[in-house]
């Protein structure tokens, strides 16, 4: 991916659109007119608009990555807050990252197999995080179930948080995150 801060701004606001309009909708046209550039010079940053795709979502997806790698090196090492950690990082990149996670979330299927072959690593790795929280929660009796089943319950309830979740409303991310995991853990 290159890093230039240029792109990241093009990226960002590639972001921005594909949330307004949807990917299939944007055109390179409404694209270079919301980066305020002419259409042709969208090509000396990227080679289509399915790069901007992945750009978008590598982007995003790493911010995640990073969110939640960060959270659990700070977090206590018990599963309980290990856990709680990871719901209030992934809360965090929704709320400083919100429209490339909505665009990793509802246009992923729209990348070609090329992006989506060299995206899925990082997804994989974000997932992978998630299993091994999880794993450690289940070990440790405070969840039970399937993990895969409670991983995609927990992710999904997270990710919707995107389509209702008010951060001026009467929870902050901190308390959201602690109701989550107080919903699925086990009480002694």
């Amino acid at each position: 991916m290159n890093d230039s801060p240029r792109r990241k701004e093009l990226t960002r606001l590639a972001a921005q659109l594909f949330v307004q309009e949807g990917f299939d909708r944007t055109t390179v046209r409404m694209l270079a007119q919301e980066m305020g550039i002419k259409s042709g010079s969208l090509f000396h940053h990227f080679r289509d608009k399915q790069e901007i795709l992945a750009a978008v979502i590598e982007e995003g997806t790493q911010n995640a990555l990073t969110l939640a790698r960060a959270a659990l090196k700070d977090s206590a090492p018990d599963p309980l807050s290990r856990l709680h950690a990871m719901a209030r990082a992934h809360l965090d990149t929704l709320l400083t990252d919100r429209n490339a996670h909505v665009v990793a979330l509802y246009e992923w299927r729209r990348l070609d197999d090329g992006a989506r072959d060299h995206l899925t690593h990082l997804r994989d790795a974000y997932e992978a995080l998630w299993n091994e929280v999880l794993d450690d929660a289940i070990a440790a009796d405070l969840v039970t179930g399937d993990r895969a089943l409670v991983s995609r319950f927990v992710l999904g309830a997270l990710n919707w948080t995107v389509r209702w979740y008010d951060p001026d409303g009467p929870r902050d991310p901190e308390q959201l995150a602690h109701e989550l995991v107080v919903m699925i853990t086990r009480r002694p």
